[in-house]
Order: structure tokens, then sequence, then C-alpha cells
């Protein structure tokens, strides 16, 4: 009951902030806009496959833009560690665990509406998808944020300095995005980005709903890598909530 209320707690902190959600969404659309009309034409090599460059771009933008937000969660459980408010909760009897967990499933919901948003200005500006491939895409953006923003949270809970927090998002954002399939098709990658690939989140994420988002679904495929990413999200979720007991004894 306690991750119920301080999930509806977090929640109605980001519903007083919706100017938030449209900052995060600037970003995203001006990828789409440029990356777009600059690569149109990529689809025309040798290997790609063909097809709208827009259309293999949306999944890209949603979960380079999934990575870019729930990296900045940490800021969030560091901002409650100053204001004392980590502190009173320890006095409560709410749930350790809960306490982390809110943040990480908030953040979520918040990858999840935004990941829907994109889809529907890629739609609007002619890109097209089955249903079953925009769920997919959905489901596995929102992993992707349960991945990060643990990640994120484990640093803030252990380092306790914002600018490490900003170092680790400008370190794995665009690194993590490009050896991936986010932009290009993977057999155009070099081979060595190819292996890295293989072992990147990101790309699982879209390994996960890129078959489905063309209209051919390879449900072994998706189910692997899916299972992949969650396995990771639960694992991340764990270490997070387990830092909690550092910063216990550090109090």
């Amino acid at each position: 009951m306690s991750l119920w209320y301080l999930t509806a707690r977090r929640l109605k902190v980001f519903i007083k902030q919706p100017a938030f959600l449209f900052v995060t969404l600037i970003q995203p659309a001006i990828w789409l806009f440029l990356f777009g009309n600059l690569f149109r034409r990529i689809v025309d090599l040798p290997g790609f496959g063909g097809g709208s460059y827009l259309t293999y771009l949306v999944p890209g933008v949603v979960v380079m833009s999934a990575v870019s937000s729930s990296m900045w969660s940490g800021m969030g459980v560091l901002e409650e560690i100053d204001r004392g408010t980590m502190n009173r909760f320890l006095i409560t009897p709410a749930r350790r665990g809960a306490i982390l967990d809110a943040v990480v499933i908030e953040q979520s919901l918040s990858v999840t509406l935004q990941s829907i948003i994109i889809v529907l200005l890629g739609l609007a500006a002619g890109a097209r998808y089955p249903l079953s491939g925009v769920a997919l895409l959905v489901v596995s953006s929102g992993l992707l944020g349960v991945v990060f923003s643990a990640l994120s949270n484990t640093a803030g809970m252990l380092v306790r300095q914002r600018e490490t927090i900003i170092g680790l998002n400008t370190l794995l954002l665009l690194p993590l995005t490009f050896l991936s399939s986010a932009f290009v098709a993977p057999g155009l990658m070099p081979g060595w980005m190819q292996a890295v690939a293989k072992g990147n989140p990101v790309n699982w994420a879209l390994e996960t709903c890129r078959s489905s988002l063309l209209g051919s679904s390879d449900w072994p495929h998706a189910l692997s890598y899916g299972g992949g990413l969650l396995v990771l999200a639960a694992a991340l979720v764990y270490l997070s909530t387990r830092t909690f007991r550092a910063y216990q004894k550090a109090v």
C-alpha cells in the first residue's frame, strides 16, 4: 500500500508541472524534423530495405527520448535528500524499497506518455505502423525508462552529486543511441558496432518492436530481446533499492 501512496505523490508533482512534459518533447520533435529530412534518402542505400525513413526513425527517437528523460531521475532523488524529505520517510512505516520504486514507476509512466505523443507526431507527419508494433514500442520504451531511471537513482543515492548525474547522462545518451539501430539499419554498421549493439539495452528495445512496426512480426525474436530488457530492468530496480541501505547507514 505504501508504494501506491508514494507513487500517487510523485504523479501529483508530475501533473502540476505540465510544462516539463512539453519541454522534454521539444528535442524529439526537432530530431524528427531534422533527421527525417536530412537522411530521408538513406533508405535508398543497398541493405537498408527501402520504405520511408521517417517510419524507420520514429522508434529511434522514442527510445532516445526515453533514455534522455529517465536519466534525470536521480536529480529528483537528490532534491528529496536536500529538502530533508528522504529523512522524514525513514521515520514512517513506508517500505524502504517503495520510496525509490515510486520514483521509477512515475518516470516509466512519464516515458510511456512521451512515447505515445512522439508516435502520434510521427503518424501526423506520415509514418504508418500496425497497432501491435506501436504497443510493443510503447512497452519497450517504458521498460527502458525503468532501466535508466533506476540507474540514475542508484548514482544519486551513492554519489549524491548532481554533476555526476549530468556527466552520466552526457556520457551514455549519444553513444548508446548511435551504437544501436535507432538511425541506421544494422546491416550498414561496421562489424564492431554491430557486436556492441547486441549488448546495448537501447538496441534491445528497438529489436523488441522493429519487426512488428514493419508489419512482419517475429515474436521469438521480440520476446528474447524484450525478456532481456525486462530482466535488466528488474536487476537495476533491485540494485537501486539496495542502495537505500547505504543511505540509511550514512544518516
